[in-house]
């Protein structure tokens, strides 16, 4: 499957469920009123510091990509939606697309951290053990997302974009699922980015992932896409990790042995 020569993925600046779920996280749960909660979070806005990170990070792709993209995509929620007006590029015709849509959570959508650990509390638990294949009550798997990304997003580039630049707003989850597809990221690995503390290894609002099939230093065109970077537009001075290759793992048999002899058998 041959992906764009540039792929751009742009997360959603800081929307009303991001800001209530860090005030929650620090004990503060006013933001939860039934109000709050009886609204689908597809319906989330931005807030002030959201769209301040909209136009910062419009102002690094105008930078980075003077003559624009081939193609724009959107998820259809308000908050990607607005990001992507936000980020003011010209020209701009965007195709909103319900497959890059957020990781459906269930009943842990709109719920403050003191109702999560009250009423999901074992739920929560659980996905200790496996954040992968993990569901939350009522909710999509990460793995699920996975296959909703690879069918629903990959195949669409691959038949409409081949052979252009594209640029994506959606969200972090998504975002996460499209480095799992492209990189062909292991369970272990996901899971260590899951519950990593390096701030270093996070997505945060607005982040960008630039992936490529163009050689950074030699301009020669991969057939694949082999390079990415990520960049935090409105960081000073800018947070970039410059170009890193992408490096697929393959296993011989007795790698795939010592992956599994980790886990402990308990019936023989």
């Amino acid at each position: 499957m041959s992906l764009p020569i540039n792929l751009v993925l742009v997360r959603h600046g800081q929307s009303e469920g991001n800001a209530a779920k860090r005030r929650s996280e620090h004990g503060d749960h006013a933001a939860y009123t039934e109000e709050f909660k009886s609204r689908h979070s597809s319906s989330f806005r931005l807030t002030d510091k959201g769209r301040q990170q909209a136009v910062a990070a419009g102002q690094l792709l105008e930078t980075l990509f003077p003559k624009g993209f081939d193609r724009y995509y959107t998820s259809e929620y308000a908050r990607a939606k607005e990001t992507a007006a936000l980020l003011a590029l010209p020209d701009a015709k965007w195709y909103p697309n319900f497959y890059i849509t957020e990781r459906d959570w269930g009943e842990l959508e709109v719920a403050s951290e003191e109702e999560r650990e009250e009423k999901f509390g074992a739920a929560l638990k659980r996905r200790e053990a496996d954040p992968f294949f993990w569901r939350p009550p009522n909710g999509e798997s990460f793995a699920n997302l996975c296959m909703r990304i690879d069918r629903g997003i990959l195949f669409t580039l691959h038949r409409e974009c081949h052979d252009k630049n594209a640029l994506i707003v959606c969200h972090g989850e998504v975002m996460r699922a499209i480095q799992v597809c492209i990189e062909r990221m292991t369970q272990q690995r996901f899971k260590e980015l899951t519950f990593t503390e390096n701030s270093d290894e996070r997505i945060y609002n607005c982040q960008i992932i630039h992936y490529t099939r163009r050689n950074p230093k030699t301009n020669e065109l991969s057939p694949y896409v082999n390079w990415m970077r990520m960049m935090r537009p409105g960081t000073t001075p800018l947070w970039d990790t410059g170009w890193q290759d992408i490096v697929r793992p393959k296993y011989s048999n007795q790698g795939l042995l010592d992956m599994v002899e980790q886990i402990t058998r308990m019936v023989s």
